[in-house]
């Protein structure tokens, strides 16, 4: 998957923003959250940063072609070197991935206004010092 067909799809994405900043990189935002960004290209070659879930980083990052992202690792984003060599479906659920792990981490209000439906609010009861016995 090329740097073209990477930003044509997640321009798809739902309530996908694409901007350029710093320089050149290629940024795609969900409610004015990083998802996955495109470096400029090095020596004909352009690399896919994006936001990895929780539960794969350790993992992922560890596999060939895969590295923690330059300057976000702590933040658990990974680095593809080569998007081309990926296997494109694999390559789009990782990205569709990202996209709804930071639309989930959105606030409830900016999820609601983005037309997303938030999980559910926990219905249990909050406890005070009151409700304890003496």
């Amino acid at each position: 998957m090329d740097g073209a067909t990477i930003d044509r799809f997640c321009r798809k994405l739902p309530k996908a923003t694409r901007i350029v900043q710093w320089e050149g990189v290629i940024v795609f935002k969900v409610g004015g959250k990083m998802f996955c960004m495109l470096p400029p290209r090095e020596k004909k070659r352009r690399e896919a940063w994006f936001k990895a879930d929780d539960a794969h980083y350790d993992s992922l990052k560890e596999a060939p072609g895969f590295r923690p992202c330059p300057y976000l690792a702590r933040a658990r984003w990974v680095a593809v070197a080569e998007p081309e060599g990926l296997d494109e479906d694999m390559l789009k659920a990782y990205l569709r991935r990202a996209h709804e792990v930071i639309a989930r981490k959105l606030p409830r209000k900016t999820q609601l206004s983005l037309g997303f439906t938030p999980p559910p609010r926990p219905t249990t009861k909050r406890r005070s010092a009151f409700d304890e016995p003496f």
